[in-house]
């Protein structure tokens, strides 16, 4: 306890600049010890496991990785999508795992009860931004589902939070019955990071007091089995060092993930994830001098909620608010409860863009890219649509608009302006008016057509028939 104050200073004096360049730093260093240490991913590459695979670039090292010898039926086979990961005071503490696939679910539960795992954490909902992440591998509550020769009960379902749901299950395989407790955090966005550190901290907590004294390793899982999972695993790492006393002056949490990176490929997938890891672990240390009866000099703020008031100038209140409506109205699941920075949403002239010209910069990487570059991105974008995100007035033209101009955008100050090289996409708009050319009345050109009149028909007409048939 005497380094908790000297610790958390340090890291409280961490800007995010000095984090971002620490985590490029990582994982470029994470290149170079792989081919350093000679890790390779054959099993995971083998033309009968590639099926096994969630994702393509996301292959366990061989080195690390679990292999399965329980056997259940022929078909059965050593390889599933899970490393060990080291702890602080246990050889295999961890089973980092990717979430299970339809054609997984007995190789999952093999894993299960050959290492006898007693509690499960899962950091990801089965579904996220409309695409499966995890196939469902418990049953409804009071229910039984079989996965293969295992057959799982479940006793009953609470929820200690909103954000956390705890499922007691009962495997039975070969007439052997073993009590397996699962938790879900749900607030997790994949490539994100929770709005508040707390939560996670006290998922583990619990997490903790299911596994009691037990030895077996602690199974962490998410969809890829990489970053959300990694900072779990990083955590209960450094809460590990705290609680053995294991903390040295020199504690280094880049050290720490660097090693994670080593066992598990791309463990702790983003820039956002590594900062959350200092402010989980500042929170943390904070607790610890808090139960000891330390003083703290000050507190770390969480991350902003939603419904906390913003600090932004009043210059970019306007622009702000229509940004976080945006995203509010285009909404997907889990999406973060905190709302994005002003300096990565969208402004009026990036909207105006068509969407070829668009480019997101990339937040995740992996570690198996050939490349060295940013990972073609796997994981579904949802991006707001333009059309009904802006006001009106910012893509409308006026009636005086001539052809050939260049079209008009509205700035922060709310007066038009021009904007180069802005092409019209039929992608992005719809054209509901005629051409210039078909317009043969009197309706201005590039109008849409109401508040016209209609003109007299031109030439004689004959009256109807029945005016001048004869009466008899």
């Amino acid at each position: 306890m005497e380094l908790l104050p000297s610790l958390l200073s340090t890291l409280r004096s961490q800007d995010t600049g000095t984090l971002d360049h620490e985590y490029s730093l990582m994982r470029l260093q994470s290149t170079v010890l792989k081919r350093g240490l000679s890790l390779t991913t054959e099993a995971g590459a083998l033309k009968e496991n590639i099926k096994k695979n969630r994702y393509k670039d996301i292959l366990p090292y061989d080195q690390s990785r679990v292999v399965l010898t329980l056997v259940t039926s022929d078909s059965d086979s050593d390889y599933i999508n899970a490393s060990f990961i080291k702890g602080a005071s246990a050889e295999l503490r961890y089973i980092a795992s990717q979430g299970p696939l339809s054609s997984t679910l007995t190789d999952f539960w093999r894993m299960i009860w050959q290492h006898d795992v007693k509690v499960v954490i899962m950091a990801c909902r089965e579904i996220e931004m409309g695409k499966k992440k995890c196939e469902c591998y418990w049953a409804p509550v009071h229910q039984s589902a079989a996965f293969g020769p295992f057959t799982v009960y479940n006793q009953g379902e609470t929820h200690p939070s909103e954000d956390v749901v705890v499922r007691t299950l009962a495997v039975t395989y070969l007439q052997d019955c073993r009590a397996v407790i699962q938790y879900q955090f749900l607030s997790w966005p994949d490539h994100d990071v929770p709005y508040e550190a707390a939560g996670v901290l006290d998922l583990l907590e619990r997490a903790r007091d299911s596994q009691g004294a037990h030895g077996s390793p602690l199974l962490v899982h998410c969809s890829a089995g990489c970053g959300r999972t990694g900072v779990i695993c990083a955590l209960d790492y450094i809460h590990d060092l705290l609680v053995t006393k294991q903390l040295t002056a020199d504690f280094s949490i880049q050290k720490i993930v660097q090693q994670l990176r080593r066992q598990r490929p791309s463990a702790v997938q983003t820039k956002d994830q590594y900062r959350f890891i200092f402010t989980a672990v500042t929170c943390m240390f904070e607790r610890a001098l808090q139960s000891s009866g330390g003083q703290l000099c000050c507190s770390l703020p969480e991350l902003k909620k939603p419904e906390e008031k913003s600090t932004t100038p009043a210059s970019s209140t306007t622009r702000l608010s229509t940004q976080v409506a945006m995203n509010d109205t285009y909404a997907v699941v889990n999406k973060p409860k905190h709302p994005h920075p002003p300096t990565t949403s969208p402004t009026y002239a990036d909207v105006a863009l068509p969407r070829s010209s668009r480019t997101l910069p990339p937040t995740h990487y992996y570690d198996n890219d050939a490349t060295g570059g940013a990972a073609a991105p796997i994981y579904s974008v949802v991006r707001p649509r333009p059309k009904s995100a802006m006001p009106a007035c910012a893509t409308a033209t006026p009636a005086n608009h001539r052809v050939g101009e260049e079209p008009l955008s509205m700035g922060d100050s709310g007066d038009y302006h021009l904007v180069p090289g802005l092409p019209p996409t039929d992608a992005d708009y719809e054209d509901m008016s005629s051409s210039v050319s078909d317009m043969s009345g009197s309706c201005s050109p590039g109008g849409i057509g109401f508040n016209c009149r209609i003109q007299k028909p031109r030439g004689p007409r004959d009256p109807p028939a029945e005016w001048i048939q004869l009466k008899r």
